[in-house]
């Protein structure tokens, strides 16, 4: 518990600020809010630095890669030709083969990178990254199983965060598994308002 609460007490303004943000954009994606992207953008790119300072080269690479999501997210929902489109759902099948790949490509790339790497937790570094990358597609073409995805990989993530000493980061995440049963909850399958019809919060 000191160690917990030591952790919370070193906690930097820049990653307080990353954190609101983050809230932020979990918050209006889970309602459909086009304003999430920004929220996105600014938190990612705190957070970019943040994990290059703690030694976790996949995570900085995937919030590098956040920031471009982040782009493209606001373009696809805003630049819909219809204006309107609806959620999506997958089948089970096409969700296996998907899962399947990723945890070999998960496996292929921290067993390469511990090799090169001096990094503790590489390995799942390695796989929160995968499948993040994966999801954060789901999010921007609104496969609502994303939540379902997020739901796993969060709780993973804030386990690797406290073990990082980045313990308001896992509590974040922490609370990001509540949202993300909340996101699947709001995400009906049904048309969703973008461009100048976006969900107020």
């Amino acid at each position: 518990m000191e160690s917990f609460l030591g952790q919370l007490a070193a906690t930097s303004f820049l990653e307080g600020i990353a954190v609101a943000l983050a809230l932020a954009y979990v918050w209006l994606a889970a309602r459909k809010n086009i304003w999430c992207w920004p929220c996105a953008l600014l938190s990612t790119g705190i957070y970019t630095w943040l994990f290059w300072s703690v030694s976790l080269p996949f995570h900085t690479g995937l919030n590098f890669y956040y920031l471009i999501m982040a782009v493209y997210g606001l373009i696809k929902w805003r630049n819909n030709p219809a204006d309107t489109f609806s959620v999506q759902s997958w089948s089970i099948s096409r969700h296996v083969i998907c899962i399947t790949g990723l945890t070999i490509g998960a496996l292929t790339l921290s067993h390469f990178a511990s090799r090169v790497l001096d990094a503790n937790y590489i390995h799942l570094d390695a796989f929160i990254t995968v499948f993040s990358v994966f999801t954060t597609v789901l999010v921007a073409h609104k496969v609502r199983e994303n939540w379902l995805y997020w739901i796993v990989i969060n709780l993973f993530a804030a386990y690797l965060y406290f073990a990082k000493d980045l313990a308001l980061t896992g509590i974040l995440f922490v609370c990001y598994t509540g949202f993300a049963v909340y996101g699947f909850i709001q995400w009906r399958i049904a048309p969703v308002k973008v461009k100048g019809q976006a969900d107020t919060i």
